[in-house]
């Protein structure tokens, strides 16, 4: 019983040191050229509702259902999505805009997991017929997703999501 006790101790301290160890902010961020003038890029990235046709978490759920509140790409518009496991359920909320340069949305899971998270785009034009754009997601990993995240870092996961979600944005816009 004793040995047991201090296993037990000795157990709940490793993983309390590692939690305080591990980083818990984190910002991922992909960028692309896409081959389209920066304003018909920005045009399209600013409405939640096009995101179905580029984002690959929209892409991996089959039965996907959403919802709209607000004008769609401008502040404060809202979309609520149901899907599958890889998907989940939550809000995207635009939170920010700089017209023709950044958009900022707060996301907020519900399912499978609470997380809130911070998703950003800039702009930047290259050539007149050129765009750069940056596509990364922030936020804040809690107990017990800081200790996993040692393992299973979210730069490794987030980004291969974003680079993925940018070469379909850069298919569907170059089409």
């Amino acid at each position: 019983m004793t040995l047991f006790f201090y296993v037990a101790i000795a157990l709940i301290t490793f993983v309390a040191f590692l939690h305080a160890w591990s980083k818990k902010d984190y910002d991922v961020s992909r960028t692309i050229v896409i081959n389209r003038p920066k304003a018909n890029v920005y045009a399209f990235i600013r409405h939640l509702e096009n995101q179905k046709l580029w984002n690959s978490w929209y892409l991996k759920s089959e039965n996907i259902t959403t919802k709209f509140k607000g004008t769609d790409g401008k502040l404060n518009a809202i979309c609520y999505w149901r899907g599958n496991d890889k998907i989940g359920e939550g809000t995207q909320k635009i939170t920010k805009i700089k017209p023709g340069k950044v958009l900022e949305t707060k996301i907020l899971l519900l399912k499978p997991t609470k997380a809130v998270a911070l998703g950003y785009f800039a702009t930047k034009e290259i050539q007149p017929e050129r765009t750069k754009i940056i596509f990364g997601l922030r936020g804040y990993l809690a107990f017990p997703y800081s200790v996993i995240s040692i393992f299973y870092s979210m730069e490794n996961r987030l980004g291969k999501e974003c680079e993925e979600s940018l070469q379909n944005l850069k298919r569907e816009l170059e089409k």
